[in-house]
């Protein structure tokens, strides 16, 4: 990029993102803030007041009570989310903070409350008899409420007691929502010891990942090899942590009456499983493109093959750096190009202090954008390491964020978004940014740079996350039958990248742990699909704004 600067900065140091973090007293002005304790309370109490005006009554209601009653179940469940998001977020910001741990852990406990309170609503509302479903749907008093009330149809043969599913709402407190905390404190406490720059460190995983972008090859594969035998040697913890939660998942699904462990997504996002399906398996038809990009990558390095490791190096020998202030002013500027109400809701980002950018220890490794409702600004988090990939990482969190604003014109039961829908809005503003950078860029090396780096970005969006999706089905099919050890998770991961890879990249031996990092596989299962679904509908969205125009 003709912004960046080639001088070499010592690692560990901080980066030009030090300071720059959120602000969360648009929620609350801290953890004692008596607003939080009286949000607890008074959801608590809405939620059981509303139980006793409306439990059995759901059938009896017409389509002007009923919308009533949505909008107040609305309501509760915003001001009883409030207090465990805003735990949530301390909680990402430091893993350590064991005021934020305790926080987290109790407004969780309330919000189940509230939840389980409230669980009734939605299995009357599922239980309707088709014919009076079909005649509240039809009226105009629930006209907006009508794609929500379908989604809970569809998941009616799937539906237990209401006894059931109040168990299994707070027996997650202790199984699946604690194992993923667990996950969270412990990839965010190691540290990886490296030289890097003639200089002894001891770096978080954010770091160490950063390294990746590096020209030094022998530094590259160094820094891969030690975060990855750093996971390795936590490999009974993260073995122990999989297997939970795969089992964790078979017996809902199990219970639930689910054909596989994937369909459940599928529902979630609205997808046809066919659909899902027919487009993973084009997406591995055309595996090949991938090793042409790898073997023509080898070719510009001077290089027999690529390695893993050298997938994401820079092609120029000096080190590249975008410092977050110019960062934020490529992003901004691209956005604007685009549309100038683009970029003004980013702006207000980074007005508002809704960005948590510093890398730090403690600090969740990945990057999200999250979202409470209509009612409040979403919040983004990312490890700014200074590297053109972390640019991208901005825009992309960034495209969630203003997503998530534009959608705030929509009631909460309609807000959030399907998952590829949500990675359509993320990925297309990666495309933006990088289609302003290009504009604006007439040096051909650096020209050639930046397209090296969309096409990585793409393969990486694409051809990867199939794959990771790929390993995460075959994980959890073999996981019916048996536990799954180190060596068989290993195993697994290994089989569905060198599918990807075929003979264009060899594989470090310790990418066999290289699915023990990835929070999506902890948070969200079969989450990386999405992220296939949404490249390649926004790469014909963006041919079609091309054509086309706004």
């Amino acid at each position: 990029m003709n912004s960046g600067t080639a001088e070499p900065a010592a690692a560990g140091r901080a980066t030009s993102a030090a300071g720059v973090t959120w602000d969360l007293a648009t929620l609350y002005a801290g953890p004692d803030d008596a607003r939080l304790e009286a949000d607890l309370a008074e959801a608590r109490r809405a939620a059981d007041d509303f139980a006793g005006r409306y439990r059995g009554r759901a059938a009896s209601l017409t389509p002007a009570e009923l919308a009533v009653a949505i909008a107040e179940y609305e309501a509760i469940e915003d001001r009883g989310r409030r207090p465990s998001f805003y735990a949530s977020l301390l909680f990402a910001a430091d893993t350590q903070d064991e005021a934020a741990k305790q926080l987290s852990e109790r407004t969780r406990e309330v919000w189940v409350e509230v939840v389980n309170a409230l669980t009734f609503f939605e299995l009357e509302v599922k239980d309707l008899p088709d014919e009076r479903y079909a005649a509240l749907v039809a009226s105009r008093a629930l006209a907006d409420c009508r794609h929500w009330m379908d989604g809970l149809r569809k998941l009616r043969p799937h539906t237990l007691s209401e006894p059931e599913e109040r168990v299994i709402n707070q027996k997650n407190l202790t199984g699946r929502d604690a194992f993923a905390r667990l996950f969270d404190e412990l990839s965010a406490s190691l540290r990886f010891r490296l030289t890097v720059d003639g200089a002894e460190c001891e770096l978080p995983a954010a770091e160490v990942l950063a390294l990746l972008y590096r020209p030094e090859r022998e530094l590259r594969e160094r820094a891969f090899s030690a975060l990855l035998e750093g996971f390795a040697a936590e490999g009974v913890v993260l073995t122990g942590i999989f297997n939970a939660l795969l089992q964790d998942h078979r017996l809902e699904c199990d219970v639930r009456r689910f054909p596989d462990p994937v369909t459940p997504t599928h529902l979630d996002n609205e997808v046809r499983t066919e659909t899902v399906e027919a487009m993973m398996a084009a997406t591995e038809r055309h595996y090949g493109l991938a090793q042409e990009y790898f073997r023509l990558k080898a070719r510009l390095l001077g290089l027999p093959r690529l390695k893993n490791t050298d997938v994401y190096a820079p092609l120029g020998a000096a080190r590249v750096t975008v410092a977050f202030e110019e960062a934020r002013r490529q992003v901004l500027e691209a956005f604007d190009a685009f549309d100038p109400g683009f970029g003004a809701l980013a702006r207000t980002f980074f007005a508002e202090r809704r960005i948590d950018a510093e890398p730090r220890p403690g600090k969740r490794l990945g990057a999200f954008c999250a979202s409470l409702g209509p009612s409040a600004n979403p919040f983004v988090l990312l490890g700014y390491t200074d590297t053109t990939r972390d640019v991208s990482t901005l825009a992309h969190e960034l495209g969630h964020a203003i997503h998530d604003r534009l959608a705030a014109r929509q009631r909460p039961i309609n807000y959030q978004p399907p998952l590829p829908l949500a990675e359509t809005a993320s990925t297309f503003a990666e495309l933006v940014l990088t289609r302003a950078l290009l504009a604006h860029e007439s040096d051909p090396a650096i020209r050639r740079d930046l397209i090296c780096t969309r096409l990585e970005d793409t393969i990486a969006t694409v051809f990867r996350q199939n794959a990771l999706t790929r390993f995460e089905m075959a994980a959890h099919a073999r996981r019916r039958t048996a536990r799954l050890s180190a060596q068989e998770l290993g195993d697994l991961w290994w089989e569905e990248n060198a599918r990807l890879y075929g003979d264009a990249v060899e594989m470090i031996p310790a990418y066999r742990w290289g699915w023990s990092y990835i929070p999506h596989f902890i948070h969200s299962r079969f989450y990386c699909y999405a992220y296939v679904f949404g490249e390649l509908l926004v790469l014909a969205l963006y041919q079609r704004y091309q054509d086309e125009g706004r």
